[in-house]
């Protein structure tokens, strides 16, 4: 398959954000306007896996995911857009006791089976050894052969699709930052940057193992995470990330989710305002998409009776 054939609608805007006391230029990547599921970092991690599983024959892909991923959207919109069949194996057996009361409450479960992904529920104490080869030989015999796409789905090919995110006229930039989930857009981000440039990850979860992992992907050492903003851990808010959120979409007309580029941004705000940039910088932050995990943030949002995110 060549590489043209996996392709969405995209758009390279940019918005541009000036601190005058400063003179510091924030300018935002939108490569959420990718596509409305297969969007921003998603897209660029499935791009190359999707095409290596076509090369291979490949007529299924499996892949794993929580409650709210949105690589599970991301994965069983991509495969119906390709004919693949999808599997999800998905952390948390009580989700498949009553499928009707979850896709009711879960939109981007209901999302990915209304793609034809077939969701396959485990407990969390199984689903820790979603990497042993014993427990995928489990599933190659329950479902047949498969095209496995990690957890996030970091893995060469992803990676390979992250550096792609850069472009010739982002080489002007100082800074240039991203959200950090499992390392692999970073990592990518990472190997098509500058020495001259300077990478910071803002991590969305809590520990320090993410160094290792990033580590794994490249021999750069122009980056560094900051790890200040994860807001108590991974799909943790609080009515103050809530309230940024909905202040930067009110001001500047960009949706940030939760999870991922709302604490990204809030940090890269604040670091602005607390002079932990030079004067003069040139940042650059990726919007990495994941818009639709909104949708499922606010039910539990309700259930806890704090402010929503707008939609």
């Amino acid at each position: 398959m060549q590489e043209a054939d996996f392709n969405f609608t995209s758009s390279t805007n940019q918005m541009v954000v000036h601190f005058k006391s400063s003179n510091i230029s924030l300018h935002i990547k939108r490569e959420d306007l990718i596509d409305p599921f297969v969007s921003g970092n998603k897209f660029r991690k499935l791009k190359y896996n999707i095409s290596e599983a076509l090369k291979r024959n490949s007529t299924t892909l499996l892949t794993f995911g929580g409650a709210y991923s949105n690589h599970i959207a991301a994965t069983a919109a991509a495969g119906g857009k390709y004919g693949l069949k999808t599997i999800g194996v998905i952390r948390g057996e009580e989700l498949g006791e009553d499928l009707e009361k979850t896709y009711s409450t879960n939109k981007t479960l209901k999302y990915a089976a209304a793609h034809g992904m077939q969701l396959h529920f485990i407990s969390r104490d199984l689903y820790k050894l979603k990497e042993e080869a014993v427990f995928l030989k489990n599933l190659d015999t329950e479902f047949g052969a498969f095209y496995l796409i990690p957890e996030g789905g970091t893995n060469p090919w992803a990676i390979k699709g992250c550096e792609e995110i850069l472009k010739e006229e982002d080489t002007q930039f100082d800074y240039i930052c991203c959200s950090v989930g499992t390392g692999g857009t970073i990592s990518g981000i990472i190997n098509a940057s500058n020495d001259n440039q300077q990478i910071l990850g803002f991590p969305a979860l809590k520990g320090d193992w993410l160094s290792s992992e990033i580590k794994k992907n490249t021999s750069r050492k122009n980056w560094s995470l900051i790890t200040d903003y994860h807001f108590g851990g991974y799909a943790k808010v609080n009515p103050e990330l809530v309230h940024f959120i909905n202040q930067f979409n009110q001001k500047y007309k960009i949706a940030l989710d939760p999870v991922y580029t709302g604490k990204m941004l809030f940090g890269i705000i604040d670091m602005i305002e607390n002079s932990k940039f030079p004067q003069n910088s040139r940042i650059l932050a990726i919007h990495t998409g994941g818009l639709q995990g909104i949708a499922g943030m606010n039910e539990l949002l309700t259930k806890k009776n704090l402010p929503l995110i707008d939609v």
